[in-house]
Order: structure tokens, then C-alpha cells, then sequence
């Protein structure tokens, strides 16, 4: 579904992604994690088309990404919830959830997706009306899943979605997303909490100052001694 192949970005002089090639295939969740400053938002930014790629490919279901603005991405069947949730915070929850699907024209489509989502998240149903920026932290970050959802994506992106909530939160945060591949979403999840990714992917790459410095099944990273002492505390 997703590949990439040597993927080079600079930010003026500085080297920021080295020859990164990796894959995500239809129905799979592989997670990309990493520490700080390791790469993995520059990575969503390249795919989603907000950062320039010097050299390189990516192509999502057969077709180059290469010079696509990023609507077309999110039309071609790709949409990113991005890090820090980036909710319209003095819009309204629904119209947050309406902006997600600005690219399609399909409403009773749209309906359909909104009371998806409604399943998925029944505190988002609740609290339709309600100014977005009063949200509660994991609130928010259910709307920006939400809102994301609206795009119909093929494949989603997800930037840190465990970010600032409290562990019961991520908890609830993590079943969700494994509900929503089940439900057919292929999703790439980039997260610093790489046990709980782990523990939900097929598939993982370890990306360290901007290298895919390992590759495995999730139970195969899970194993390795080197990501246990780095990410996994043990």
C-alpha cells in the first residue's frame, strides 16, 4: 500500500532523513518508533507532502507522491492526525469533525462516517455542540482521530496520539486504534511509548538521527535486547 524507497530530507543544511526505506501493507498497523528527535514527524510530514523530499520515492497504492500537494494525498486515500492533536480549538466539535471531510461531497456518506465515529468515541457525540478547546486532553485527542476518520483515509498516519494523557487514557486510546484497523483502516503509528505500539503492531522499524536503524515483526522487536535497553526500560 505504502512504499518508501531512499527517502532523503534536508531542513536547509541539516540531514534529517537518511536513505529511509520502509513498507506498510494493506490492513497492517506497523508503528515507527524512536526517540526524541530521531525523525518520525519529518517522516508523516514527507508522506502527508508538508515537507519536501530532496531524493527518493514514496508511492501509496502503486502512484508517485512526488510533487502531489497534500489534499490530493488526502484524496488519494491518505490523512494524517497529526502530534499535539491541532484541533480548531475555537470551532465547535462538529465543525471540527465536518472539517475533516473537506475534500469529499458525499453526505449521506459523511453521516455514515459521523455516526462511526460516534461508536468509536460516544464522548464526541456528547459534547457535539461544545467549543473544541474546552475538550479535555484525551478528548481532544478522540476528536482529532475523528476528525481524521472523516477523510474516509485508506491509510492514517498517527503522530504521538499517547502524547500527555495519563496511562488509563492510552489504554483507551490504543484499543481504539486497533478497532479502527480492525474495521479496515491500514494505520502507520509513530509513538515514543514503544511498548504500547508494539504491542498493537504486526510490524515496526526503529528509526534513530534519521536512519531505519532496525526492522522486525512487532513480537521480533519486542525480543530484541537492544530495543528493550532503549525503549522498553529493561
Amino acid at each position: 500500500m505504502l512504499k518508501v524507497r531512499g527517502l532523503n530530507v534536508f531542513y536547509d543544511n541539516i540531514h534529517a532523513l537518511h536513505d529511509c526505506s520502509f513498507e506498510v501493507n494493506e490492513g497492517e498497523i506497523v508503528s515507527l518508533i524512536g526517540a526524541n528527535g530521531a525523525g518520525k514527524t519529518t517522516t508523516l510530514h514527507s508522506l502527508s507532502g508538508l515537507i519536501p523530499y530532496r531524493s527518493g520515492e514514496i508511492e501509496l497504492m502503486g502512484k508517485s507522491l512526488r510533487g502531489v500537494s497534500p489534499d490530493h494525498i488526502v484524496e488519494m486515500g491518505m490523512a494524517q492526525a497529526p502530534e499535539g492533536r491541532r484541533i480548531f480549538a475555537d470551532m465547535t466539535v462538529k465543525e471540527n469533525l465536518e472539517l475533516g471531510a473537506y475534500t469529499r461531497k458525499d453526505k449521506a456518506g459523511i453521516n455514515k462516517d459521523l455516526e462511526m465515529i460516534f461508536r468509536h468515541f460516544p464522548r464526541i457525540k456528547e459534547r457535539l455542540s461544545q467549543i473544541a478547546g474546552t475538550l479535555s486532553g484525551g478528548e481532544q485527542q478522540m476528536l482529532a482521530i475523528g476528525r481524521t476518520l472523516m477523510s474516509r483515509p485508506k491509510l492514517m498516519l498517527m503522530d504521538e496520539p499517547s502524547m500527555g494523557l495519563a496511562p488509563l487514557l492510552v489504554k483507551e486510546i490504543f484499543s481504539i486504534i486497533k478497532d479502527i484497523n480492525l474495521a479496515g483502516t491500514t494505520i502507520l503509528l509513530v509513538e515514543q511509548n514503544a511498548h504500547m505500539a508494539l504491542s498493537i503492531a504486526n510490524r515496526g522499524y526503529v528509526l534513530e538521527t534519521g536512519k531505519i536503524a532496525l526492522q522486525g515483526s512487532a513480537g521480533e522487536l519486542v525480543a530484541s535486547e537492544g530495543v528493550r535497553k532503549a525503549y522498553l526500560g529493561g
